[in-house]
């Protein structure tokens, strides 16, 4: 009860990433490691390579579609409403290791980098259509690696969650 372990857990998706802990050395959003592990695993925001286009040219892109992808979902996932977070979220060590990539190294995107992101490359036509597209995708993967036995919908206006079992409930 309540003995130190002495070996770091580590991330499947990149061995690097030891979870320790070390008192007021902490990020706020390690729980975003899960999240990563997760999208390792069905290769979710792997499909940004395959459909987004990216309209950047030139080697001055310090950040691949997939990595800006990963850090718009997952600062989503963490609670920040938008990317007025993202300077900070650059240097977050736990954002930088999910984001993956040169953002391991140095930093994640930036705010500005974020914003060009969002309102350049996502409207873009094939891009937006792509976008629209992307939760159908994601939604079709995770059922291919794992079928749906049950589907509960809860279509009742009051705010108590249904449990199936509840009258009215249809499971």
């Amino acid at each position: 009860m309540g003995e130190a372990r002495k070996d770091a857990l580590r991330a499947d998706f990149d061995s690097q990433i030891q979870l320790e802990f070390h008192g007021a050395n902490v990020t706020s959003d390690a729980g975003l490691v899960a999240y990563r592990e997760l999208d390792e695993a069905l290769r979710l925001t792997a499909m940004a390579d395959d459909l987004f286009r990216d309209p950047r040219r030139g080697k001055n892109t310090p950040h691949e579609l997939t990595g800006l992808l990963r850090q718009l979902v997952y600062s989503r996932l963490a609670g920040y409403e938008d990317t007025n977070d993202a300077e900070r979220l650059a240097f977050d060590p736990a954002m930088r290791q999910v984001v993956g990539g040169r953002a391991k190294d140095r930093q994640a995107a930036s705010t500005s980098q974020m914003g060009r992101f969002e309102t350049e490359i996502l409207t873009a036509q094939k891009n937006l259509k792509a976008l629209m597209d992307l939760p159908g995708t994601w939604i079709d993967r995770v059922h291919q690696c794992r079928a749906l036995d049950e589907l509960t919908l809860d279509v009742d206006s009051s705010v108590s969650e249904t449990y199936g079992g509840q009258e009215g409930s249809a499971a």
